[in-house]
């Protein structure tokens, strides 16, 4: 839909009729504002109004924007005198009210507005966008000019001379021109009237066309497709094109085919038939071209489609515990070991709650795992299975947000996002992996963590949770202990397959013996190429991208550094540059040493693509494969490297976190993890969980169809405690060790903690607004809850100084929403001060 208001003449206000009921609405706008804004609706459009549709406002003096009802009512505004609503876009909500309810929790526990969760919920496409356009002004297309013009002037005109009523995006006159800077010009020819300014409000979502052929109708009969081969006997190209449509459409069986007709793309794209003769049947009347709106997501049934699958013993076992605990808990935790087959368990409780007659929403921490499950669910649940995740375009993705609304959809497999997708009759919501860090959204707001708000979306809605992993989050099993949850668990691997068998590799040990390979150890290499020579395959995992973190240069010891943030730059090899893998600054790998000239330049350290490099040197037989964010930017690119994986192009896959999570490969014998310590050593209180589902995470890959994994962990200290843990597999002793450390220290589950962020691009301000905003905490909730300010280890982000202030609030003795009310209040107090308000003041609830 397209809708023009141009601003310089408004349209009157409608005349009120005595027995009408005057309408305000109160609007979410997609704004960080603290309250909601209320508009008046036109009389003639009272019936139209509809709670959760879009509505096109004017905010402020030239600002147009698309927004949410909220809420209806015939209260006016005190404060400020109620615009009326331009336009509504929508005769049924977009957004449900069980979504609404959501909404305002999301904004109330996580201290942000509603107008940032609605930025983050909708898909970019359900959102209006506003481009200032210009067109010729009604007096000079009469009257002309008195002024003269300039040629940059006269080519403006002369294009939109070249029809009625045409008009030009800002980047339509860049375009034309040829220059970024033409806004003098625009300026130019409004102070002489010739042209005029206006805002268009475009609908973004377009729906997906395929353009068409088929036989002219008169054509379709028997006889007249007889007579139109003697007609083209002479043009054999024509006449292989009608053989080729008639062998797909065939006609002369049944000539109501012909309404269907054939993507005109199979005959144009066809080697073997001429696209100049497709186009001379279409000018000659012989083929008729026509556009078929079609669905970005087939709705034919997979042929696979309702295949059964069959639990063993022990799945049926917990399947039917998990039935049962749901009888009396909302929320179960199923604790199974990796390879348990715990994904069968969820595909049977989704057939439970589909034959119910509810919606499911299946979620999934990382984008790579959607690629291997969305098939295996496929084979199940065919076309009534959506797929949401950041990859899909923003009309892929309104596809889907449509298809939940209108029931086309009864199960979503997707990311952290889906959880904002219109469900009103959720029966069952399940969190793979609940554990995972990647369901916290960390930037922008809202800063929230998607099991969470799963948790609280299906109380609203009545649903059952099922949480699933193999190393549950310590808060989620302290909750299951207590009894809040239920608990199930899988201490089994599915079939024949056995736990792997899990070796320390001491590298600070053979580097000082130097018999250490770059990073790779004789005993892990010997296994590779062990396992390669066995047609096995071998995934590597290094948590650090790129290929080196450090440049250095022997001589002066200069180390290049962001311009922006305070790191060094990680030298990406294969695209020969430097990047900042904050603010994603980079520039060319220097030849020599900016500081002191000399060329002994050298890299230190080491990431996947070092090792990557590395590998296809020391064991050239190997296929090597590298997942991580940079060979997975593409909207395909987890699929074509999984697919790659599991069909055995590729034998050994070396990655980052992404490997870690859930996937399945029957091949995988050996897993290595070349470099732990990094993983242990770092400055958080959750180091050591993260550390060991890591660890056990990974290993989990290796020997999942009963061929016997092996896990080599390298390490500069095998004596760690973590260590012995992870090769028992002894996730209750890692558990009881971790929440004493938990209970004594004051740390989730028994405290709360919001992390506040001070950013200024002044350090002395940014340093003085965090000195100020801990004084008001304090005040207003005393010393010890509160803790800071101090500077983060990377202080500078993005030319932004950054002041961390962290509040630990005790879980028995705080009430959460008087504490947060304070905070904000705090908050407050730092934005009314005159010297701070250029202060950045970033909220975070739950850190993780």
């Amino acid at each position: 839909m397209s809708l023009t208001f141009e601003f310089a003449s408004p349209t009157p206000a409608p005349v009120a009729a005595p027995d009408r009921v005057t309408l305000f609405v109160d609007v979410i706008l997609p704004l960080p504002l603290p309250k909601l804004y209320t508009y008046r609706v036109p009389y003639e459009l009272n019936d139209n109004v509809v709670i959760g549709g879009r509505v096109i406002v004017q905010f402020g003096a030239k600002r147009t924007l698309s927004c949410i009802v909220a809420a209806v009512h015939e209260t006016p505004p005190k404060e400020y005198q109620a615009k009326y609503i331009l336009e509504f876009i929508d005769d049924a909500p977009v957004v449900t009210q069980p979504q609404l309810k959501l909404f305002r929790w999301i904004s109330e526990y996580y201290l942000c507005t509603l107008g940032e969760v609605i930025n983050a919920a909708l898909p970019a496409a359900l959102k209006l966008s506003s481009e200032s356009r210009i067109q010729l002004h009604p007096a000079f297309v009469a009257e002309g000019s008195p002024y003269p013009l300039d040629d940059k002037e006269q080519r403006i005109v002369d294009n939109l001379r070249t029809e009625d009523g045409k008009a030009l995006t800002f980047t339509e006159v860049g375009d034309l021109l040829g220059i970024a800077s033409f806004h003098k010009v625009i300026k130019s020819l409004m102070q002489k009237d010739v042209i005029f300014l206006f805002e268009q409000m475009s609908d973004k979502y377009s729906p997906k066309v395929l353009k068409k052929v088929r036989l002219t109708h008169h054509l379709a009969a028997i006889g007249a497709v007889e007579k139109l081969f003697e007609d083209l006997a002479s043009k054999p190209k024509q006449v292989d094109v009608l053989l080729k449509y008639l062998q797909r459409v065939p006609v002369h069986q049944n000539e109501h085919l012909n309404h269907l007709g054939l993507e005109k793309a199979y005959l144009t794209s066809s080697p073997h038939l001429s696209a100049s003769a497709v186009n001379t049947l279409i000018k000659n009347g012989v083929l008729e071209q026509f556009d078929q709106i079609v669905s970005r997501f087939p709705l034919e049934e997979n042929p696979l489609a309702q295949m059964p699958y069959q639990l063993n013993e022990a799945q049926t076992v917990a399947r039917d515990e998990v039935m049962s605990q749901f009888g009396q808990k909302d929320i179960v935790l199923l604790h199974g070991v990796t390879g348990s087959g715990k994904t069968e368990i969820y595909i049977d409780l989704i057939r439970q709650a589909l034959d119910g007659g509810g919606q499911v929403l299946y979620l999934l921490p990382e984008i790579a795992l959607t690629a291997q499950i969305v098939t295996r669910l496929m084979r199940v649940f065919g076309s009534r299975l959506g797929v949401y995740h950041s990859k899909f375009s923003d009309n892929e993705r309104v596809e889907v947000w449509n298809g939940v609304l209108s029931g086309r959809f009864q199960v979503v497999v997707g990311v952290r996002s889906a959880v904002f997708l219109p469900f009103d009759n959720l029966s069952l919501v399940i969190v793979d992996e609940e554990h995972e860090a990647s369901y916290k959204q960390y930037d922008p707001a809202p800063r929230y963590n998607a099991r969470e708000v799963a948790l609280m979306m299906s109380n609203f809605q009545g649903a059952k949770v099922l949480l699933g992993s193999a190393t549950p989050a310590v808060e989620t099993y302290y909750q299951a202990r207590l009894g809040r949850y239920g608990l199930v668990t899988l201490n089994k691997r599915f079939g024949e397959a056995g736990m792997p068998e899990i070796e320390l590799i001491d590298t600070r040990k053979l580097r000082a013996e130097k018999k250490m390979h770059n990073h790779f150890s004789a005993d892990l290499l010997n296994a590779m190429e062990s396992r390669i020579a066995q047609d096995e395959q071998v995934i590597l995992f290094q948590n650090r991208r790129g290929y080196a973190p450090v440049t250095e240069c022997n001589d002066c010891g200069y180390i290049p550094k962001c311009q922006s943030c305070a790191v060094s730059l990680s030298y990406h090899k294969h695209a020969h540059e430097l990047r900042c893998h904050y603010c994603g600054y980079h520039e060319g790998m220097p030849t020599q040493c900016p500081a002191c000239g000399s060329r002994a330049l050298r890299t230190q350290g080491f990431g996947t693509e070092k090792l990557e490099d590395d590998l296809k040197i020391m064991l050239p037989q190997a296929n090597v494969q590298r997942m991580d964010l940079d060979t997975t930017r593409a909207k395909n690119a987890y699929q074509q490297i999984i697919g790659d994986f599991e069909q055995q192009k590729t034998n050994v896959l070396v990655g980052t976190q992404m490997v870690t999570k859930g996937l399945d490969f029957e091949n995988v014998s050996l897993v290595g993890i070349v470099n732990a310590d990094a993983i242990i050593h770092y400055p958080d209180y959750r180091a050591h969980e993260r550390a060991y589902q890591m660890f056990v995470q990974v290993s989990g890959r290796a020997g999942r169809k009963g061929k016997k994994g092996k896990v080599l962990i390298q390490t500069g200290d095998p004596t760690q405690v973590i260590f012995d843990k992870v090769i028992r597999n002894d996730y209750l002793e890692f558990y009881e060790y971790e929440i004493t450390q938990r209970r004594e220290h004051e740390y989730p589950p028994f405290a709360r903690m919001i992390k506040l962020t001070v950013k200024h691009m002044d350090q002395a301000v940014a340093q003085q607004a965090a000195i100020f905003l801990t004084q008001e905490l304090v005040e207003r909730l005393g010393r010890g809850p509160v803790l800071g300010p101090e500077a983060p280890y990377i202080f500078r982000i993005r030319n932004f100084f950054l002041q961390e202030i962290v509040i630990k609030l005790s879980r028995e003795h705080t009430v959460l929403k008087a504490a947060k009310h304070a905070i904000c209040a705090a908050l407050e107090a730092v934005r009314d001060q005159k010297e701070f308000r250029q202060a950045r003041l970033v909220t975070d609830v739950d850190p993780m």
